[in-house]
C-alpha cells in the first residue's frame, strides 16, 4: 500500500505539488495523470526518497524514508540513470546484490524478457534511450518490490517491449501489488488502471475509479480534457 498524506513541495516561490494526499491499495493500478508541469514527476520523486517535502509518505505502513520502506519500493525513474561503465548483465548483478536476492534465474529471465539477452555484454553508455529504459525496468523488478512506481515508463519503448510492460502491470496487479504509473499519454494506459488521479498546477483536480458498473459516467479520457483544456481558457 502506498499511502501520500498532505504532501507539499516547493522550489524556492514555486509550488510543485500543494498538500497532495491520495491512497493506492494493495493489488491496485494507480495512475497518476497530468499535462507536463502539473507536478507528477515531483511527488513520484517524493515517494521515491529522491526529494525532500513537507506531510508523510508511507510504503505499507511505514515511512518511506525509512530502510525497511526503501526495501519495498521498486522505481523507474523518467530518465534511466545507468551507470556508463558497467554493462548491462552487470547493472543487474549490481542491484540483485545491493538487495541481497539470491539468484533463482531471477537476472536471466529478466534479460530474456525484454529483449536483453544478447545486449548484456554492452555498457550503459552503448545504449539508446529504449535498450535504457528496459534496463532501468529490468532493475527495479529484480528484487520483487511490493510497491512499484513508473514515471512516464513507456517512452522510447519499442512495441515489444511496451507489450511486455502491460502485461507486467497485470502480473504485478494479480500479485497483490501497489503500482503507481506517472504519465500524460492517457491511451498507454488504456483500461490498466483501478483508479486514475488528474493533476493540474500541482493539486488532483479530479479523481476517478474505474468502474464497469457504471457505464454512464463520463470516461477518463473525456474527464481529463475537460479539466486540463478547461484550464488553458481560464
Amino acid at each position: 500500500m502506498l499511502t501520500v498524506n498532505g504532501v507539499t513541495k516547493k522550489y524556492k516561490k514555486f509550488l510543485a505539488n500543494d498538500n497532495l494526499s491520495f491512497q493506492i491499495n494493495d493489488g491496485e493500478i494507480g495512475v497518476l495523470l497530468g499535462p507536463n508541469g502539473a507536478g507528477k514527476s515531483t511527488i513520484i520523486k517524493s515517494i521515491a526518497g529522491l526529494l525532500r517535502y513537507s506531510g508523510d509518505i508511507e510504503i505499507n505502513g511505514l515511512s518511506n524514508k525509512s530502510l525497511e520502506a526503501k526495501r519495498m519500493l521498486g522505481y523507474i525513474p523518467e530518465m534511466p540513470a545507468l551507470y556508463d561503465t558497467l554493462t548491462v548483465e552487470e547493472h543487474l548483478e549490481f542491484i540483485r546484490r545491493a538487495y541481497k536476492v539470491e539468484d533463482k534465474g531471477t537476472v536471466e529471465g529478466l534479460l530474456e524478457r525484454f529483449e536483453l539477452a544478447d545486449k548484456r555484454k554492452k555498457m550503459g553508455k552503448e545504449l539508446s534511450k529504449g535498450m535504457q529504459q528496459k534496463v532501468s525496468i529490468c532493475c527495479a523488478l529484480i528484487h520483487d518490490p511490493s510497491v512499484v512506481i513508473f514515471d512516464e515508463p513507456m517512452v522510447g519503448l519499442d512495441p515489444h517491449a511496451i507489450k511486455e510492460l502491460k502485461v507486467v502491470f497485470q502480473e504485478l496487479k494479480a500479485a497483490g501489488k501497489t503500482i503507481l504509473i506517472s504519465t500524460h499519454m492517457i491511451d498507454t494506459i488504456e483500461n490498466y488502471w483501478d483508479v486514475a488521479h488528474i493533476m493540474m498546477n500541482g493539486k488532483i483536480a479530479a479523481t476517478k475509479h474505474n468502474r464497469i458498473d457504471r457505464p454512464d459516467e463520463k470516461s477518463l479520457d473525456t474527464l481529463f480534457f475537460e479539466i486540463t483544456e478547461g484550464a488553458k481558457g481560464e
